[in-house]
């Protein structure tokens, strides 16, 4: 909280040209910090998912041609906030002093004394052309770049002139916000001595899963718009450079080029798979639909934790149960080898992954991260370590976790204590539901509690959504909640379950 006599700082954030993967390391960090975010309408709305859970959100947004705020209101506002709030970020669309009115914003803060810091973002005029295989210069083409827009102050509405002078300019023009009356930009530069053959291409909702790119000339470019049906928000790019886009054009060879897909793990487990499909094309919303949250029973938790190293096993089922225990672990132990001589259980390559992080070497491993292979897997190897009758195990879980393992352990009269490491509790719906509005090719399930808090947030998919499952229980809770895959994963692998997002799409190619 700040003061009217120390405001806090207001950051002017570019939000890149809309792959949330595009804003800049220093961009993300602020808002992940931030106690207020001013945004616009252009902002992919996964940034939102970024802000710490009190952040105050507001959306200054244009919407039908008409902001909802005025741009006097915005500075007005965000001084306000600065006064209010310790860390401000103003996220706006592209770069911030690119025809963003991030300069009016400063300024109006530099007046009344409020700090504020600049944070560049890569614009669409820029990225659009890029994503499109275009390279604005080429130096066998041209050495020179020519940015501007289409859409004057609304004192000078009549930017005609200046658009005109622009036809003198040598190498690659690029407009930006000029849709509203393109054919008229595009036959001054004709009647101002352009050649009508000029290449020219439109890139519309470039970078994100939604981006079109059409060819045409600058004579024929607003007939081959007008018949597409290609509107704001787009980049048209003029000049011999756009016929490199045959050779250069790499983002639309990629396989998932063009979806859109929606991961419901927890922000913490997130990464992993979104990276992967982020690499492969996609443009990837996430959407936790469970969060984890402490046991409800510390103490018990506690106990367990150092009582671990008198057991002759720990099982583990899940890698945010790895994550818990050995956060705890450390906290009363310094040295691993405090955990004793227990062999270790993992449920699937994914635990085992998390075990291997922290030096600790599994001896019990199904390949498919289901409790009935986990058991079948102590049955196999009963042998190697004389079975397990009259063992002491300790069974790490969650909170919610079915009693299969505890049953079938205790069937075969191994002595099994239990050890909450942690419950889940369901994500934020009025988020979710905002990603789910923008649409969706895909959504993954990576559990079945992920499945379960979806349905019980009262989400609903999007039309045309299909569901890619982690394995066959996450599978069959999504069937039990009328949810039907479409595809699954062979193995319970976050590589195995991009293969299966990959294969639900080559069916289409």
């Amino acid at each position: 909280m700040s003061s009217a006599s120390q405001p806090g700082c207001v950051f002017l954030v570019g939000a890149g040209p809309g792959d949330p993967g595009l804003i800049t390391v220093r961009g993300k960090q602020l808002i992940e910090s931030a106690d207020c975010v001013v945004y616009d309408a252009l902002v992919p709305r996964v940034m939102l998912g970024w802000c710490r859970e009190h952040c105050e959100k507001v959306d200054v947004g244009k919407r039908g041609g008409k902001h909802i705020l005025p741009q006097e209101e915005i500075n007005a506002l965000l001084i306000q906030k600065a006064r209010q709030h310790r860390s401000v970020v103003r996220l706006k669309g592209g770069d911030p002093y690119l025809f963003g009115r991030g300069g009016e914003e400063a300024l109006a803060l530099r007046q009344a004394g409020i700090p504020f810091e600049v944070v560049p973002g890569v614009s669409s005029a820029l990225a659009g052309p890029a994503y499109a295989g275009i390279p604005v210069t080429h130096r066998d083409l041209c050495s020179q770049l020519t940015i501007f827009t289409g859409h004057g102050a609304p004192d000078n509405a009549d930017i005609l002139p200046q658009i005109r002078q622009l036809a003198s300019c040598p190498g690659t023009k690029v407009m930006l916000m000029g849709m509203a009356r393109l054919r008229d930009s595009l036959h001054e530069l004709v009647q101002a001595g352009m050649s009508e053959d000029t290449p020219a291409a439109v890139v519309q909702w470039a970078t994100t899963a939604r981006q079109r790119v059409l060819h045409a000339t600058l004579g024929t470019l607003a007939d081959a718009v007008q018949q597409a049906g290609i509107s704001s928000p787009s980049v048209v790019i003029i000049g011999e450079v756009v016929n490199l886009s045959s050779q250069l054009d790499w983002r639309s060879r990629l396989p998932l080029a063009g979806k859109r897909i929606i991961v419901t793990r927890t922000r913490e487990q997130a990464g992993e798979l979104s990276r992967s499909l982020a690499a492969l094309g996609a443009e990837v919303a996430q959407m936790s639909t469970l969060r984890i949250v402490p046991p409800s029973d510390h103490h018990a938790f506690a106990e367990a934790v150092v009582a671990s190293k008198h057991y002759d096993w720990i099982v583990f089922t899940s890698p945010n149960g790895v994550q818990k225990f050995f956060d705890a672990f450390f906290t009363v132990y310094e040295d691993l080898r405090d955990i004793g001589g227990a062999r270790i259980a993992a449920l699937g390559p994914g635990t085992a992954a998390e075990l291997r992080k922290r030096g600790v070497m599994v001896d019990v491993m199904p390949q498919k991260a289901v409790a009935e292979e986990l058991i079948a897997e102590f049955d196999r190897r009963a042998d190697d370590f004389g079975g397990i009758a009259h063992a002491t195990m300790l069974w790490v879980r969650a909170a919610q976790a079915r009693d299969f393992i505890l049953r079938e352990l205790t069937k075969r009269k191994a002595i099994v204590d239990e050890c909450i490491a942690y419950d889940v509790a369901p994500g934020d719906a009025d988020y979710a539901k905002l990603l789910l509005e923008e649409g969706a090719d895909a959504i993954t399930f990576t559990s079945s509690s992920s499945a379960r808090h979806f349905v019980q947030m009262g989400l609903s998919l999007p039309d045309g959504c299909r569901i890619a499952s982690m394995g066959p229980v996450t599978s069959a809770t999504l069937r039990s909640l009328n949810l039907h895959p479409d595809v699954e994963a062979e193995l319970h692998t976050i590589p195995s379950l991009v293969d299966a997002v990959c294969r639900l799409f080559s069916v289409d190619s």
